[in-house]
């Protein structure tokens, strides 16, 4: 009999691990919260190893299709240019390619077999597991028996809150909260950013008209799936600023598409219990400004499932999982500050002097 798994999250983590176990033989099942698939999101980058990984896959030339050079010009509040940042998503070696996070995800799926099975619009409500079987109830009152259960449903994890507890005890923050608010997806947008910063505060529009919002700020208490509460939040930390915030604000606060959250890191001392392992930001959420977090997912999930089909010893395999890419996911965490550090210098003299650089 194949092998069941049941993944939890239909974004780049979740659908990379369904590729490859399905691919693998198992039988293979995904979760996810919303009606389908967990789009949104500004351009990601796919770096080192994890290009290795799609091109396994037989997507990189799909990707490589779509990818962005994108140019990032530093403006004033009179909307001059004051710098420019050229040619990210390109390297020297081609070891980095930057992408819409949407195209991403639909290029995994549509390359991911016909016959894995999508639960959307569902959740899982509990998990108990012996040494045969993992045990899980879902929302819609099924209840069904897998070999494995993936963790692959970001940085609010279902599954790590079931399975390894609280939130709050795995969650650093780092200081900064965001707001994202993604353009018509019809929107032909220039392969070009702008970047307007005051002390601590950063408003941009990207390539496709996505425009974005960050802040620096003591934590706040903040419930991650109110939208009402979000919107309030960063109108109260922008209004009376300059440049096109005011346009910004009144089209955040009008849109039912906003996403707010805190730029945060998960650290945990494992990223596994018994038959159950957690992949991508569940388990490692480096931080968006690490620019690493779709890396980390796509090459944790591969390196997870390339071991399942080397070796039946589970218990063996996710160890080896958990102690061999743990130094590679804290490498990358590694880096947010000095990411925050570009995109929310903390004076004016920084910001002059990041620009003066370009």
């Amino acid at each position: 009999m194949r092998k069941t798994a049941l993944v939890s999250g239909a974004s780049i983590a979740g659908l990379t691990m369904a590729y490859w176990l399905n691919r693998y033989g198992f039988k293979v099942t995904v979760v996810e919260i919303s009606a389908g698939l967990k789009l949104g999101g500004s351009p990601i980058d796919i770096r080192g190893e994890a290009l290795d990984a799609v091109k396994r896959m037989g997507i990189l030339e799909k990707i490589q299709e779509v990818s962005l050079i994108t140019t990032i010009e530093f403006v004033n509040a009179q909307n001059e240019c004051v710098g420019t940042l050229s040619g990210l998503g390109k390297d020297d070696s081609g070891q980095d390619i930057e992408i819409h996070r949407n195209q991403l995800i639909q290029i995994i799926r549509e390359a991911a077999s016909t016959d894995i099975e999508y639960l959307f619009s569902n959740t899982i409500e509990t998990v108990d597991q012996d040494g045969e079987k993992v045990m899980v109830t879902f929302k819609d009152g099924q209840t069904r028996n897998f070999d494995f259960l993936f963790g692959a449903d970001g940085v609010h994890s279902n599954v790590r809150k079931l399975v390894f507890g609280a939130e709050e005890n795995f969650n650093y923050f780092c200081g900064a909260y965001f707001a994202v608010l993604n353009a018509d997806e019809h929107i032909e947008g220039q392969n070009a950013g702008i970047m307007y910063n005051m002390p601590n505060k950063m408003a941009g529009i990207s390539s496709k008209g996505n425009t974005i919002l960050l802040f620096r700020s003591p934590k706040l208490d903040y419930d991650y799936r109110n939208t009402t509460q979000h919107k309030q939040i960063h109108t109260a930390h922008f209004s009376g600023e300059g440049w096109e915030i005011p346009d910004i604000l009144k089209t955040m606060t009008d849109s039912d598409r906003l996403y707010f959250d805190e730029i945060c890191q998960i650290k945990m001392s494992s990223w596994i219990k018994g038959r159950i392992a957690l992949i991508g930001d569940a388990a490692h959420c480096a931080g968006f400004p690490t620019g690493m977090g779709s890396s980390l997912a796509i090459q944790g999930a591969t390196i997870l499932a390339d071991a399942m089909v080397e070796n039946d010893d589970y218990p063996t395999v996710f160890q080896k999982y958990n102690d061999t890419f743990r130094p590679v996911a804290e490498q990358a965490q590694s880096f947010v500050y000095a990411g925050l550090s570009f995109l929310l210098p903390e004076t004016q003299e920084a910001i002059d002097n990041r620009n003066r650089a370009y």
